[in-house]
């Protein structure tokens, strides 16, 4: 299991630090929050990008993914849309990393309009992502928690470089289990994003372990080789534990979790 942090847990933290954290705490890779209050966003110039990119190689951390905020099922014109995830699918191509990560955003929509929406979107985008070597992720998020729910259009789409995240939260408050979350999002599966919480009313961020998210029953779904993110969500919740103190013993709670059974 490889193993990365998403950046939304240390909200505007400088890259020197964030690949320190990872290095010191035992972290392959990194999830990058790209948002303009954060160092790194589409509006970075080509020799920011190209530093970005060289400091997080010297460091010998990956950059997993590219966290954007483009909503693919939402009402509207295509053209914006495509506009912001190309720019994405760009800054990730430039910076080295695998993945875009996108919203689904269809609430308030029928759902067939909200899925087809989304499908035909990324299916305009999945070309041009293929020719620059970056996989766009649809997370279970929003108006599309359900594993099934991404699946569908992930299927739909039918395109290798279109794919799904497992926010596993959202497929717990949608009330799916671990077994049948995976089996339905398995064909279409980029990486998994790991979170705890307190209860469905209550989600502000805890420590792995220490609340009621089936963490253990995520993992067991997962090839040895996954990789797994912390998304832990300080940015919305600025009174909660600071992340970094955090990193070691959620390293070494979920190395437990994924470690084979005998």
């Amino acid at each position: 299991m490889k193993l990365a942090f998403s950046t939304l847990g240390v909200p505007g933290m400088p890259i020197a630090d964030v690949i320190r954290l990872a290095v010191d705490h035992g972290y392959q890779g990194v999830e990058l929050r790209a948002h303009p209050e954060e160092p790194v966003h589409p509006g970075l110039s080509s020799a920011e990008r190209t530093a970005v990119a060289e400091e997080f190689k010297k460091g010998g951390v990956e950059i997993l993914t590219v966290a954007g905020y483009v909503r693919v099922a939402a009402d509207g014109d295509d053209q914006p849309v495509l506009d912001e995830l190309a720019g994405l699918v760009e800054l990730a191509r430039d910076l080295g990393a695998s993945h875009v990560r996108v919203f689904p955003g269809g609430g308030g929509l029928d759902p067939e309009v909200a899925d087809a929406n989304a499908a035909r979107r990324l299916g305009a985008a999945a070309p041009y992502a293929a020719d620059l070597g970056v996989r766009i992720l649809l997370e279970t998020h929003d108006s599309h928690r359900a594993g099934a729910d991404v699946a569908r259009i992930a299927g739909t789409v039918g395109h290798r470089q279109v794919g799904a995240l497992w926010d596993i939260m959202h497929t717990w408050l949608a009330g799916e289990e671990p077994v049948a979350s995976h089996a339905v999002l398995a064909p279409h599966l980029g990486y998994v994003q790991v979170k705890d919480i307190a209860s469905a009313e209550d989600t502000e961020p805890l420590a792995l372990g220490a609340g009621v998210l089936p963490l253990g029953a995520c993992l067991d779904t997962l090839d040895a080789d996954s990789w797994v993110c912390w998304e832990y969500e300080k940015r919305w919740h600025p009174d909660a534990a600071e992340l970094p103190g955090l990193l070691s013993a959620g390293r070494e709670h979920l190395l437990r979790l994924g470690a084979p059974r005998p």
